[in-house]
């Protein structure tokens, strides 16, 4: 059986999430990327191969994350080791539904995942899509991020499809100036872009969902799909233009991996076949599912979704 790959590219860190009691905190291992990569794992056939790229460390912690992804299902084929790092950490605080972070990831072995672009070049031959975010981008030294931009463009060039969620982090960054410039340079070589409107309101300026559309299109993106926290969604580009604002609304409980869940939900149902809206409607789904529960995998969601729910 011929299988397509598809690779997530970023870092996964141990997650801590309250536990539903006072002073109690449950431990996974989770991260934007590594996020869609897990829900494609669930919802795609065994004819996709569902990889991810990162670069861990050498203690328990790394090697947990690896036994975690092994045991999903997810290629580790192109996880690399550091000797001298470990992978970082965060913890998400809840409040009315809403998420804030904490960080340690100073010290992330992933802040080196594109030294070596030889490396990233060999994981993307003959990859079908790879995945990337703001993020990703973020945690890199900016010679860096230059040299993950251009194995991507190559890799396009040669029949790669490059999927981005600019998902903006401005913490990570030296600056928002150099958040912009770098978010559309990435957005220039991607086939497929997934923004969250009220990120690019606030660091863009735009005005409306169709502002964000037209600005990323100008930039070079094949497809733009504008996420708006269970608003309408605008899209546009190569696959057509359009809104849908019918989506049914769901009070969060905890919207840790909302958008990450959506861009896997969508692919998802575009890699069988499904046409754009029905893939949109599929994304939301899936996230309106996520939601529901605390943290950022959730298996519940995805078995309400594939029953119909």
């Amino acid at each position: 059986m011929t299988t397509s790959m598809i690779l997530s590219i970023g870092e996964a860190m141990v997650e801590l999430s309250q536990a539903g009691k006072d002073g109690l905190w449950q431990v996974g291992i989770a991260g934007d990327t590594l996020n869609t990569a897990w829900y494609l794992r669930r919802l795609l056939s065994d004819d996709w191969q569902v990889g991810y790229f990162t670069r861990v460390g050498s203690g328990e912690f790394s090697q947990r994350m690896i036994d975690f992804l092994t045991a999903e299902g997810i290629d580790t084929a192109h996880v690399g080791r550091d000797s001298q790092r470990e992978i970082g950490l965060y913890a998400i605080s809840l409040k009315d539904g809403e998420r804030s972070f904490s960080y340690w990831r100073d010290n992330s072995a992933a802040k080196g995942l594109a030294d070596d672009p030889g490396i990233l070049t060999k994981a993307l031959t003959g990859t079908r899509i790879a995945y990337l975010s703001g993020i990703t981008m973020a945690i890199l030294p900016d010679e860096a991020r230059m040299a993950l931009l251009q194995v991507l463009r190559e890799a396009r060039a040669q029949g790669t499809q490059i999927v981005f969620d600019p998902n903006l982090r401005p913490k990570l960054w030296p600056d928002t100036t150099t958040m912009c410039d770098r978010i559309e340079a990435a957005a220039a070589i991607s086939d497929l872009i997934l923004p969250s409107f009220d990120d690019e309101r606030e660091y863009f300026g735009d005005s409306d969902p169709q502002a964000t559309v037209s600005r990323y299109l100008k930039r070079g993106a094949g497809q733009v799909i504008v996420k708006a926290g269970g608003d309408a969604i605008r899209f546009g580009g190569s696959e057509g233009e359009g809104l849908i604002d019918d989506l049914e609304r769901e009070t969060p409980v905890d919207t840790t991996s909302a958008g990450d869940s959506f861009n896997a939900g969508y692919l998802a149902a575009k890699l069988q076949g499904a046409y754009i809206r029905a893939a949109i409607r599929a994304g939301h789904a899936l996230s309106r599912q996520v939601i529901r529960h605390r943290g950022a995998l959730v298996r519940e969601a995805v078995l309400a979704v594939q029953a119909g729910g």
